[in-house]
C-alpha cells in the first residue's frame, strides 16, 4: 500500500512539474526576445568613462558595468563612418561600401554609401518580429551637397528602422547641427537644443510609445564627445579646476586606476607620451588647455545622465529585466585638433551679426553664426563651451583619453581601435561586474543580435546577393566560454592590423596627427610585431625577431585585404 501510494505520489508530482515546464516555456516563449539598445559614442578613448579608469564623473555607464560585463579587448575600426558600417552590417566596412569616408572613390570598398550587398541590423531584426528606432548620428550615406539633398536610399528609414531622430552627417554643432532630421526631413532645432539631451530624449520618447507586446531595437548614436568642444554650463562647472595640473597627472593617475581595477596588467609599461612640441609646464595657454579638458569632460558627463534617463524609462516601463544593453566607442579618442589652426579676425565686429531666418535649415559642418546670429570663434585660445565657439582638444588630452594605449582615431595601434564593451541583460546574463577578456570586433555586434533575437541573417534581401555574415556571436563569453576565430583584421588609410591570438602585427604610415594631412596608400612593409598579452601597450617590437612570423601574418592581412575589398585602393 505505502509503496502504491508512493509510486501515486510520484506520478501526480511528475504531472505537475510537467505542467510548469510547459506553463514555464509557454511564458519564455512570449518574452525569450529580449529588447535591445545599442549605444555607441563618439571620438572618445579606453579610459574615459569611470569603469575603465577616468576622472570624468559617468555613475551610469559604472552601474551597467558593476552589474554586467565589461570586455577589455573588445575593437572597433579607428574610425567614425568605417565603424558604423561593420556595425550596422556585420561585415568589413569595406564590404558594407565604406572603406574611407563619403565620398564615392569610384570602387565597390570606397563607395561611400551603404552597400545593397548589407543587410542592417533592423533589417534583419525587422523580419524576426522587431521594432526598430533609432536615435543620433548615421553617418552612412551623404546627407546633402551645399543644400542639394542627397538620394535617401540609405537614410535610416530605409534601411529598416521605423523612426530616425538625428543627423545624417558625421559632425556639426551640438546646438545647432547640420544635417539635423527626423524621419526623412530634415529640421531646425527647437529652442534651448542641445543635442545630446535631445538624443537621450528622443530615446526615452521611444521607450515610452513603444506599446505593443514585440520586443525593440534601438540604435543610440551619440556625437559626444566629437568636436568642437561644446557643453551645457551646468555641466562644465562640475570640472571647474580637474585638469590644472595637466596631461600627465592624469595620464599616470588613470594608469595607476586601472592597474587597481585589474584592467591593465602590472607588466605593461605606460605608453610613451605623445611628442609634443612644449610640455605642459612649457605651455603659455594653460587655463585654455584646461577648459579644453573640462568641456571635454562635461560632454561625457551629459551623455552619461542621458543613459541614465534611458535606464529609467526602461524600468519604468517594465522593460529593464529583459533589455540588452550594449556601450561602445567608434574609435580611440581625437587628435585631430579641428579649428586650432584657424585664426579669425580680433575685431569681430567685422562679421555681420545677422541671426539665421526661422526655419532655415543648417548646411555647414562649422556654422558661419549661430541661430541668433553671433559669429563662430575659431582658433588656439578661444575658450570652449558656447555655441559660438568650434575647437578640438589638443593631442595630448587625447593621448591621456587613450591611457595607457599609442596612437589615436585614425591609426591600428591599441589607441586606435581599443573600446569599452559594456554588457548589460540582467534577465540572462548572471555574472555582475567581472571582465570578459575575448577579443571581439564590431562585427560581433550584428551576429550577437541575430542570435539572441531568434532571426535569420539572409543570403538574398531586396533581390540582391548578401555578403555573408562576418562577426561571431559574443554569447559564449557571457557565461565566460571562449569564441573561436582564425585571425582579427583592419585597415583605415594604409594603417594595417591583423591580429592572430595573442599575436599582432600592425603598421602605419609615417605622419603626424592632423586633420586632413592624410595620406592612404598602402605603405611599404613597415610592419611593427607584438605580443599583446605580455605588452598590450605595443611597446617592444618584435619584428625583427620573428620574422617568418612577420612574413606568414603580413601574408594573411594580403588574403583577407583582397577577400573584403580592401584591394584595389582608390588611385586618389
Amino acid at each position: 500500500m505505502h509503496f502504491h501510494t508512493s509510486k501515486t505520489l510520484i506520478f501526480i508530482a511528475c504531472l505537475v512539474l510537467i505542467s510548469l515546464f510547459f506553463s514555464c516555456s509557454t511564458i519564455n516563449e512570449k518574452s525569450e526576445k529580449p529588447n535591445i539598445i545599442l549605444i555607441m559614442s563618439d571620438d572618445m578613448g579606453y579610459s574615459d568613462i569611470g569603469c575603465y579608469g577616468s576622472e570624468i564623473n559617468t555613475p551610469n555607464l559604472d552601474n551597467l558595468a558593476y552589474n554586467g560585463l565589461r570586455f577589455t579587448q573588445f575593437y572597433n575600426t579607428a574610425r567614425c563612418c568605417p565603424t558604423r558600417a561593420s556595425l550596422m552590417t556585420g561585415l568589413n566596412p569595406h564590404q558594407a561600401g565604406v572603406g574611407h569616408m563619403m565620398n564615392d572613390r569610384g570602387l565597390e570598398g570606397y563607395a561611400g554609401n551603404l552597400s545593397k550587398k548589407a543587410v542592417t541590423i533592423a533589417e534583419v531584426l525587422g523580419e524576426a518580429g522587431y521594432s526598430n528606432y533609432m536615435s543620433g548620428k548615421w553617418h552612412l550615406t551623404p546627407g546633402h551637397d551645399k543644400g542639394k539633398l542627397a538620394n535617401k536610399r540609405n537614410w535610416p528609414l530605409q534601411r529598416g528602422f521605423d523612426r530616425f531622430f538625428g543627423t545624417i552627417h558625421g559632425a556639426g554643432s551640438f546646438y545647432d547641427p547640420n544635417s539635423l532630421t527626423s524621419g526623412n526631413t530634415n529640421i531646425v532645432p527647437t529652442e534651448d537644443f542641445y543635442y545630446t539631451d535631445a538624443i537621450s530624449d528622443t530615446t526615452v520618447k521611444y521607450i515610452d510609445e513603444h506599446k505593443a507586446d514585440n520586443p525593440f531595437f534601438i540604435y543610440v548614436a551619440y556625437t559626444a564627445a566629437h568636436w568642437p568642444m561644446q557643453a551645457l554650463p551646468r555641466d562644465i562647472a562640475k570640472y571647474s579646476g580637474m585638469y590644472d595640473d595637466g596631461w600627465d597627472v592624469i595620464r599616470e593617475a588613470r594608469y595607476h586606476r586601472m592597474k587597481e581595477m585589474g584592467l591593465v596588467d602590472e607588466d605593461w609599461k605606460l605608453s610613451e607620451p605623445f611628442e609634443s612640441p612644449y610640455t605642459w609646464e612649457e605651455s603659455d595657454l594653460k587655463e585654455w588647455h584646461a577648459k579644453c579638458m573640462e568641456v571635454y569632460a562635461a560632454m561625457i558627463d551629459n551623455m552619461d545622465q542621458g543613459i541614465g534617463r534611458i535606464k529609467e524609462s526602461l524600468k519604468r516601463n517594465g522593460k529593464y529585466e529583459n533589455t540588452l544593453i550594449f556601450f561602445l566607442q567608434d574609435n580611440g579618442a581625437c587628435a585631430e585638433q579641428f579649428g586650432m589652426w584657424r585664426v579669425l579676425p580680433e575685431d569681430i565686429s567685422e562679421w555681420p551679426l545677422k541671426p539665421m531666418a526661422p526655419g532655415e535649415l543648417q548646411y555647414n559642418m562649422v556654422p558661419e553664426v549661430t541661430r541668433e546670429g553671433r559669429p563662430m570663434r575659431i582658433g588656439r585660445g578661444v575658450m570652449p563651451g558656447p555655441a559660438d565657439t568650434y575647437i578640438g582638444y589638443d593631442p595630448l588630452w587625447a593621448n591621456a583619453s587613450n591611457t595607457p594605449f599609442r596612437m589615436f582615431k585614425h591609426w591600428m595601434h591599441e589607441g586606435g581601435i581599443s573600446t569599452p564593451l559594456i554588457v548589460h541583460w540582467p534577465q540572462n546574463i548572471k555574472a555582475r561586474g567581472e571582465f570578459r577578456n575575448q577579443p571581439g570586433q564590431l562585427m560581433d555586434i550584428m551576429a550577437t543580435c541575430i542570435n539572441v533575437a531568434g532571426a535569420d541573417y539572409p543570403k538574398i534581401y531586396n533581390d540582391s546577393t548578401i555578403y555573408p555574415l562576418e562577426g561571431k556571436s559574443l554569447t559564449p563569453a557571457f557565461s565566460n566560454q571562449s569564441i573561436e576565430r582564425e585571425a582579427l583584421c583592419w585597415e583605415h588609410e594604409g594603417n594595417r592590423a591583423i591580429r592572430i591570438g595573442k599575436w599582432k602585427l600592425v603598421s602605419k604610415p609615417n605622419r603626424k596627427p592632423r586633420l586632413f594631412d592624410l595620406i592612404e596608400e598602402l605603405p611599404a612593409d613597415d610592419w611593427e610585431l607584438y605580443n599583446i598579452e605580455a605588452d598590450r601597450t605595443e611597446m617592444n617590437d618584435l619584428a625583427s625577431k620573428y620574422p617568418e612570423m612577420v612574413n606568414d601574418m603580413s601574408a594573411k592581412w594580403m588574403t583577407w585585404a583582397k577577400r573584403v575589398l580592401v584591394i584595389p585602393k582608390p588611385e586618389k
